[in-house]
């Protein structure tokens, strides 16, 4: 599921014909920065990409002024019709990826786990650093957003909310965490199992 397709497609399907400039215009509006995983800057180049696949095409050159020649794009039949699937793909389908820091915690380095506290205080500050950016911008971006982009907007909010109490509830447990390896240390749990073992 690509969000930058979804976008990119539903404002060509939504406002007609457009050159890269007012798509950028229309995310930055939006703020969409701030409530999916889109860079405004890369609007340009995924672009440029939808139209090799077909699903844009350039309409026409247009200059308005002394502004230089723009490229005006439209949407394809093949473009609506992958957007359709997006859209199906997004509400249906469930997003939760594992995140790389569950591995990671799970398969602590013996010779660091004094480094751990320090690490995860350091975690926290960063999520709770951008919990704080994004309830900031929130404010100065509601008045763009329609009722389902500020549901959108909490969404983000409200999982940051929740990966910082899980990680308070990790570092809580830290003592924990740092005794159990140890034990797994001390007692050779970590050994590859034998290979006349029988697969559970």
């Amino acid at each position: 599921m690509s969000s930058i397709r979804l976008f990119l497609l539903d404002s060509f399907a939504r406002h007609g014909e457009l050159h890269g400039h007012q798509v950028r215009l229309l995310a930055e509006k939006e703020h969409v920065h701030l409530w999916t995983d889109i860079s405004v800057g890369s609007l340009y180049q995924a672009i440029k990409r939808l139209v090799g696949e077909g699903l844009l095409a350039e309409v026409r050159v247009e200059r308005e002024g002394n502004y230089p020649e723009r490229q005006i794009f439209g949407i394809t039949p093949a473009g609506r019709s992958a957007l359709a699937v997006l859209h199906r793909e997004g509400l249906d389908t469930i997003w939760m990826k594992p995140d790389p820091f569950d591995l990671a915690l799970a398969r602590l380095d013996p010779d660091t786990l004094d480094e751990l506290p320090a690490t995860l205080d350091r975690r926290l500050d960063g999520l709770t650093a951008m919990l704080d950016d994004k309830l900031e911008h929130k404010d100065r971006a509601l008045r763009y957003l329609s009722v389902a982009e500020k549901h959108a907007l909490s969404h983000n909010i409200h999982r940051l909310r929740s990966e910082i109490s899980w990680l308070e509830g990790v570092i809580a447990a830290l003592g924990e965490i740092t005794d159990d390896e140890v034990r797994i240390l001390s007692d050779g749990a970590d050994a590859l199992p034998s290979t006349n073992a029988e697969p559970r």
